[in-house]
């Protein structure tokens, strides 16, 4: 059995361990199998050797929204370990990818919550253009925004691209009530709504206002060049094979993209390909460029989702 002691030197012990040490004991819940003791100022944590480093990093990783909010409720506590631990997730945690992404308004923890999210934030850290591709409420286009919001807040560029293909999926843009935005806007909002959750709304509007977040249709990028930027297209699998070819080659010298989609949502007319099926078999072989799946097993919507996508992938 191995040890390691972590320093917590707080001036309210009861704020962050709970009235009657109420979130201590739902930390030790959490994680069983190891041995957790508070002394003084210190931290002890006791079990497997292999497995420490995992459960001090959570553990870290509250001490620093504590520090950050001032508080520790039993919600956040449930949010920052709600993963059980698994070895696979200890190993991409070795790899340099903390829990936490971002701390949004009043104190909303987002983080990658599932292997693959995990694999998907490793992935960015050592590609430039990473797809992720996986059907509906995987938290594809969630993280895919959260990693473009910590680049932001980390100064590692210098603005936010959202973009998304304008595909009519069973109503006709041109009847929509109002100007060319608002005819827009709806297609866009999930973007808006993820950026809602991980910025103030205030600052959210200065940016928008001040170009450095722009959410935009795909259309919209035609003969641009996008660079120290984070750009994410989303629902690639309604962009043409023309479509998406023009959208990375936009690319600059210093950006990074993330290309979303679900090749089993293709909204395109019948005869018309979609450019994310073509650019999976073109594009594989390509260093710097990477394929992240993801599945049933990542969903992070009401469990009924989770059901009904394994319904319609027996059914197909």
């Amino acid at each position: 059995m191995s040890e390691i002691t972590i320093p917590v030197d707080l001036e309210n012990p009861v704020a962050f361990f709970g009235v009657n040490d109420s979130n201590l004991d739902l930390l030790r819940k959490k994680f069983p199998a190891f041995k957790i003791i508070v002394r003084g100022n210190e931290l002890k944590i006791l079990g497997d050797e292999k497995q420490l480093h995992y459960v001090a990093k959570k553990i870290i990783g509250a001490l620093d929204y504590f520090h950050h909010y001032g508080k520790m409720d039993e919600q956040a506590m449930e949010q920052l370990f709600d993963n059980e631990y698994s070895p696979e997730m200890a190993r991409q945690s070795d790899a340099g990818n903390g829990d936490v992404l971002v701390y949004g308004p009043n104190g909303k923890i987002v983080r990658a919550r599932t292997v693959n999210q995990q694999k998907m934030v490793h992935s960015c850290k050592h590609n430039d253009i990473v797809f992720a591709i996986g059907p509906a409420g995987t938290g594809k286009t969630y993280t895919a925004v959260a990693l473009a919001v910590r680049a932001l807040k980390n100064k590692e560029i210098k603005r936010i691209i959202l973009t998304r293909p304008a595909v009519e999926a069973g109503e006709n843009l041109g009847f929509l009530p109002g100007d060319l935005k608002e005819k827009i806007d709806p297609y866009l909002r999930p973007l808006y709504d993820a950026l809602f959750d991980m910025i103030p709304g205030e600052k959210l509007q200065t940016f928008i206002e001040n170009g450095v977040i722009e959410v935009a249709p795909l259309a919209f990028m035609r003969g641009r060049t996008l660079d120290h930027a984070f750009v994410i297209l989303d629902e690639a699998q309604n962009a043409t094979e023309s479509q998406l070819k023009m959208f990375l080659t936009r690319m600059g010298p210093a950006a990074k993209f993330i290309v979303t989609g679900d090749i089993t949502q293709i909204d395109l007319p019948a005869k018309q390909p979609s450019g994310l099926v073509q650019a999976m078999k073109l594009l594989q072989k390509i260093k710097g460029i990477d394929f992240i799946t993801l599945d049933e097993t990542d969903v992070v919507r009401h469990r009924l989702v989770k059901e009904i996508i394994q319904a319609y992938g027996r059914h197909s």
